[in-house]
């Protein structure tokens, strides 16, 4: 139950520099993401304005839809990265 305890801990992204670079790394992947997946509906929403266009319009939608699944995901997988990097600074320091 540690490991659950462990991970969204802001002085895991705030341990050593490395930790920081990982964090800002998987914040510019979070704001892409974030920016494809708004893109998608926009253009998505302007396509449903035809007939002609609706179903590349519902591939938008479902594009987008992926892309704001990713978000959480991102930030799960970065917690975990984290939560990891500060164990193993833990064990290195255990054996000093």
């Amino acid at each position: 139950m540690s490991f659950w305890r462990g991970i969204f801990r802001h002085e895991n992204r705030e341990a050593t520099p490395e930790t920081r670079r990982l964090y800002a790394r998987f914040e510019i992947a979070h704001t892409i993401v974030d920016f494809l997946a708004a893109l998608c509906f926009i253009v998505g929403s302007i396509m449903f304005f035809s007939d002609a266009w609706q179903i590349p319009a519902t591939w938008f939608f479902t594009i987008g839809s992926v892309f704001f699944a990713m978000k959480p995901s991102l930030k799960l997988w970065r917690e975990i990265k984290l939560y990891r990097m500060g164990k193993v600074s833990e064990l290195a320091d255990r054996l000093q």
